[in-house]
């Protein structure tokens, strides 16, 4: 896994791995930010963690080269970026093609970018959401997996609506990794298919 902050959806996949029926582990937590939270909540699961700056390199493909060394050292399988604030470059895009997934706070392709919470009420939205996908050099674009939505509520706020959507990301994330750990996911040129129908899945949150 990939994080630059706090790491709250880093917990919410911890806490699914956790359980003995989850198809998936996490074996190497990366961050840019050696002050990251997110490294305590790994540490204390016990995953192994690294520090990977990207101050220490002179450029993006040599922070990319590193990082796509310390994923390969690692035998990772499928790589989460969960707040990981760096835009990756077009190789190690490439080089981990389907086997790397974001999560973002939009139902994409609805708000691509930053402050999507204020984007979304600004723009008098009914509903807002997140999207887990695979990662494309487009940037929060890319096969999606699984979108949660919930209502916007007369009287929120950026911050009421945030929190409203971190915690249908925290069910959507695992699922989305169980789905693809399971061998579920079948990604086609323009769209995926999960368990033989077309995708993405669907967590519509009533209120």
């Amino acid at each position: 896994m990939l994080i630059s902050g706090r790491g709250s959806n880093l917990q919410a996949l911890i806490t699914a791995c956790s359980a003995p029926n989850f198809p998936a582990e996490i074996v190497l937590v990366v961050s840019n930010r050696g002050d990251a939270p997110g490294l305590e909540r790994a540490g204390r699961a016990g995953i192994p963690t690294r520090v990977i700056a990207h101050r220490d390199f002179a450029s993006r493909d040599a922070f990319d080269a590193a990082l796509d060394q310390a994923l390969t050292d690692a035998r990772i399988e499928l790589v989460c970026l969960a707040g990981f604030m760096r835009i990756l470059g077009p190789a190690f895009i490439a080089a981990w093609h389907d086997k790397l997934i974001n999560i973002h706070p939009s139902l994409l392709p609805q708000f691509p970018g930053l402050d999507t919470h204020a984007r979304a009420l600004a723009a008098g939205v009914k509903r807002h959401g997140c999207t887990v996908h695979f990662v494309r050099a487009e940037v929060d674009n890319g096969p999606i997996i699984v979108q949660g939505s919930v209502p916007v509520l007369p009287g929120d706020d950026a911050d009421k609506l945030a929190a409203r959507v971190l915690a249908v990301e925290h069910r959507a994330y695992p699922l989305a990794l169980r789905l693809i750990a399971e061998g579920r996911v079948r990604v086609l040129p323009d769209h995926i298919e999960i368990d033989g129908r077309p995708g993405p899945v669907r967590l519509d949150v009533a209120a």
